[in-house]
């Protein structure tokens, strides 16, 4: 058996396999630090972005502890997306595959748009892992057909997210139907107030692990500013992607309108386009991702909330169409792209009433590079606030020239102009240094 190093976490022989398998070559940050404290048995808070490498921090150590001879429910993974429950339970077979043959393990998902009566039939015999929405979840145990009370282990994935989309109630009434001592994993990008008395109420003292963001998000991402100036936005955002011709890029909009909006005018550009916000229904949104996992769009306009929790391979480029208002949304988007080990471009347009923002952001870690597109070629541009910082110093050197071009204690006639040529040579010289500088 391959050596990795996974193995001092003490977990099964069946558990590397499926590492090896899987083809990690050693655990992330986040990894090192949730795995043993899954196995201890601690409750924990886990504060990363997507892309660390989260779901098998938590996935690894619980699918260890789960005892494949004892046919009940003992772990329950929640997610706020379809997509999202869909993608965790993709990985958590790929793991039960390498179960022995003797014991296996059954791992089911139940979310929404499927038929409730057929998967309630169908939970005569119960599943040791469940992954599913919190909806779904709940339903079933309402039902009282998923039979909760035996499980000890609940990861609540993208909890700020499921607190935005309003299921943290149904996690709530699902984990208090739970068994009295249960180990709660709580993963979320950002801890709102509103989700603290969730926590409260299910962790005593949990352990907290929060892996920077800009470690995760922004290692191999180049973080590009291109001015809108007085051009259309659509026009120019269009001419970026031909210029970059992306293997796969996400432009991101801040409402649903916004998306269609740019969405449709791209598409009467030319270039086909994919889209995805919360307006899609169930089916429209299950047909898209096919089709972004099957290659069919080089292009996908989304906005925050549709796109979070999902995992979309192969992002090349994210574009900013608008700065989002909450700026952590601007980690969640550009952390779609630099995957796995790849680098990736992340493009913002920007105006002037944006300045705030990105003066923040940069204050967050972000290194922005000053670009322009003109005539479809990518040339270097001036810093944004060049200007700005071109009137700072003139203040500056007005008030070293009063300070140092004093006024003289005899007035002499024409004095003024001679205090008037001290000063503006006196500002020459320090324009010089400046410039020297």
């Amino acid at each position: 058996m391959t050596t990795n190093n996974f193995e001092r976490f003490q977990l099964k022989s069946y558990i590397i396999d499926a590492v090896n398998t899987l083809g990690f070559p050693k655990p992330t940050e986040i990894q090192e630090r949730v795995i043993p404290a899954v196995l201890k048995g601690t409750s924990l808070i886990g504060q990363s972005q997507t892309g660390t490498g989260k779901t098998h921090s938590y996935l690894l150590p619980i699918m260890n502890k789960i005892d494949p001879e004892k046919e009940e429910v003992q772990a329950i993974i929640s997610a706020p997306t379809r997509e999202l429950a869909n993608q965790i339970y993709k990985e958590a077979l790929k793991i039960a595959d390498h179960f022995p043959e003797e014991s296996p393990i059954q791992v089911k998902l139940y979310i929404g748009g499927t038929d409730k009566q057929r998967t309630i039939e169908k939970l005569k015999n119960q599943p040791q892992l469940v992954i599913g929405t919190p909806g779904r979840i709940k339903d079933l145990v309402v039902e009282q057909a998923l039979h909760v009370f035996s499980a000890t282990m609940l990861v609540v994935d993208e909890a700020d997210l499921m607190l935005d989309m309003g299921f943290i109630e149904d996690v709530d009434i699902t984990a208090a139907r739970m068994a009295q001592d249960i180990q709660m994993l709580v993963f979320s990008a950002t801890i709102p107030e509103k989700l603290k008395p969730f926590l409260k109420k299910y962790m005593e003292n949990p352990k907290h692990v929060q892996v920077d963001p800009m470690k995760a998000a922004a290692e191999n991402i180049d973080h590009v500013l291109v001015p809108l100036r007085h051009r259309s936005k659509i026009q120019l955002l269009n001419d970026m992607l031909v210029a970059y011709n992306p293997y796969l890029a996400i432009v991101f909009t801040n409402t649903k309108k916004m998306a269609e909006e740019v969405a449709d005018a791209l598409n009467e550009k030319g270039l086909r386009v994919g889209r995805l916000h919360g307006d899609l229904s169930p089916r429209e949104r299950k047909k898209m991702m096919k089709q972004i996992n099957d290659l069919e769009y080089q292009f996908i306009v989304a906005t925050d909330l549709a796109a979070r929790g999902i995992d979309i391979e192969g992002v090349s480029h994210v574009i900013n169409f608008e700065l989002p208002s909450d700026l952590d949304f601007y980690i969640h988007r550009t952390g779609r792209t630099a995957r796995a080990g790849y680098s990736g471009i992340a493009a913002t347009i920007y105006e002037t009433s944006d300045e705030d923002a990105l003066n923040r952001l940069e204050k967050m870690g972000i290194t922005f590079r000053n670009t322009d597109l003109q005539k479809g070629e990518w040339v270097e541009a001036d810093e944004r606030n060049k200007r700005q910082n071109r009137k700072k110093q003139e203040n500056e050197i007005d008030k070293m020239a009063k300070k140092h071009v004093k006024k003289p204690g005899k007035v002499k006639p024409g004095y003024k102009k001679k205090l008037q040529r001290d000063m503006e040579s006196y500002k020459k010289r320090q324009r010089r240094l400046q410039n020297k500088k």
